[in-house]
């Protein structure tokens, strides 16, 4: 099985951390040397290790937006 790059470009912001350290984070990654895009998953204090996730590019983000500031929670 083939490793996995990624570069983390940018750390946009933390979203939640949990007990054991892992923390939801926000940031513009680029995987396997290709165009960055926003990306949103857990990771592990160092960034070593990672959860699933998505990601998004810029438009999709932009989407996304939209939908949440029109929902009333």
């Amino acid at each position: 099985m083939s490793s996995i790059k990624y570069d983390i470009v940018k750390e946009v912001g933390i979203i939640s951390t949990t007990t054991s350290g892992w923390k939801k984070e926000l940031n513009i990654i680029s995987w396997n040397n290709r165009e960055p895009k926003y990306d949103l998953r857990d990771w592990s204090a160092e960034h070593e290790k990672m959860g699933k996730g998505i990601t998004l590019t810029a438009e999709e983000l932009k989407s996304l937006k939209e939908l949440l500031n029109n929902m009333d929670i």
